[in-house]
């Protein structure tokens, strides 16, 4: 049985890091690749949340994994992102024999015996299995940024997702940061941005209100 996993998440400034792992049934993945199923980023979300629910009853196992913002802090983007691959694979009821991962970089697997596996640039236009991984991670995280939308309402979260955008950083001129910011990351991506009034002249060293995030839901997914 082969695994795809993906990530989704790593280039916000808020919120928690979010992977996928799927085991599909291999006699099911041209049926998955007629209906639309390739990389999340070149659908609609619409089309994202139709498809996240076929792959969710087609999937012989459907998991995700999250690695939350202390951890993205404390560890780095893209080593929390690698810890929350390694938690979707150890979520799955159906061990794999082998991991499709998305991406140049290996799973270090240091909480579950190692995996093989085979990194795969551009592996969620390649392959239906990580292209799958990718729709319900998304569809998953988006669905966790729109319900923190409700709590924290001015940074825009339903629309931005938790990315930089232009209101987001006006919200963390005004506001300041919550703990649900990515501190260590979020200032370098605001520093490389176009400035928007204090985020330049001073506001990064600003931790703002501290305010926690009180949303847990089941991570897996239904299987068929």
């Amino acid at each position: 049985m082969i695994a795809g996993v993906d990530e989704v998440g790593r280039g916000a400034i808020f919120g928690m890091v979010v992977a996928g792992a799927v085991v599909l049934d291999p006699d099911r993945e041209a049926y998955l690749r007629n209906l639309g199923v390739t990389d999340s980023k070149k659908l609609s979300p619409q089309r994202r949340q139709q498809l996240a629910q076929v792959i969710r009853s087609t999937a012989l196992d459907c998991q995700i994994g999250i690695a939350e913002v202390a951890e993205i802090d404390q560890l780095n983007i893209l080593q929390a992102s690698l810890l929350a691959m390694e938690r979707a694979i150890a979520q799955l009821q159906i061990k794999p024999d082998h991991c499709l991962v998305d991406g140049i970089h290996p799973i270090p697997f240091r909480t579950i015996s190692p995996i093989p596996q085979t990194t795969v640039v551009r592996g969620d236009s390649l392959h239906t299995c990580i292209a799958s991984a990718s729709i319900v991670a998304k569809v998953w995280r988006d669905e966790q940024m729109i319900q923190m939308a409700q709590l924290y309402p001015q940074y825009d979260l339903a629309r931005n997702k938790g990315y930089c955008t232009p209101a987001h950083r006006r919200a963390i001129e005004q506001y300041g940061y919550c703990d649900q910011h990515r501190v260590t990351y979020s200032r370098l991506r605001l520093l490389a941005a176009e400035p928007v009034g204090a985020v330049r002249s001073g506001l990064l060293a600003s931790t703002g209100s501290l305010c926690k995030n009180p949303l847990r839901a089941d991570t897996g997914c239904p299987t068929a």
